[in-house]
């Protein structure tokens, strides 16, 4: 099943596919500042090492149309079980992100893992998620103003000129 993460649908209520679609987006330096204090003191359990491949992209005519293959992204995903400090192992945590970053990765199936526990969720919640959130719309902000910037204005012929009759009657 297909998921757009940008527009939010009303039947969609998963938390964690939200939470996961932020770490994929997460700059590096948010994602290591934030869960610095989590990795100290923790042992990982691989289930699957970062790796890199490929995934076939699909696109639609228009938005609605029927699908079709646009291309191939690369990109990096990982498994793994944090071991930390509590006698009790974590969820397994899942970390997939567009390029080569294993590191990136790995830092997102980690905070999956640990958003997955009561105990670390709200934390990460106001360390993590919420700057994430404030840096993608301030990432957004700044690229709508980008693209505000070369906006062109084009104007017809016969708006330039008026309605075009009065240049025959002046000659």
């Amino acid at each position: 099943m297909f998921h757009a993460f940008d527009t939010p649908e009303p039947q969609r209520a998963t938390a964690r596919a939200d939470w996961m679609a932020l770490l994929a987006r997460a700059p590096l330096p948010l994602l290591e500042q934030a869960l610095l204090p989590y990795e100290r003191g923790r042992s990982t359990e691989w289930l699957r090492r970062p790796e890199t491949g490929l995934y076939m992209v699909q696109g639609r005519a228009g938005g609605t149309g029927a699908r079709f293959n646009l291309g191939e992204v690369t990109v990096t995903r990982c498994a793994l079980r944090s071991l930390g400090p509590e006698a009790m192992p974590s969820p397994v945590g899942v970390g997939y992100v567009l390029g080569r970053h294993h590191r990136h990765a790995e830092l997102a199936a980690l905070a999956d893992s640990l958003l997955q526990r009561e105990s670390h969720h709200a934390a990460l919640e106001e360390t993590l998620l919420t700057p994430v959130r404030e840096h993608l719309v301030l990432q957004a902000a700044r690229k709508q103003a980008q693209v505000q910037s070369t906006k062109v204005d084009f104007f017809t012929v016969a708006r330039e000129s008026g309605n075009g009759d009065n240049e025959e009657e002046d000659a």
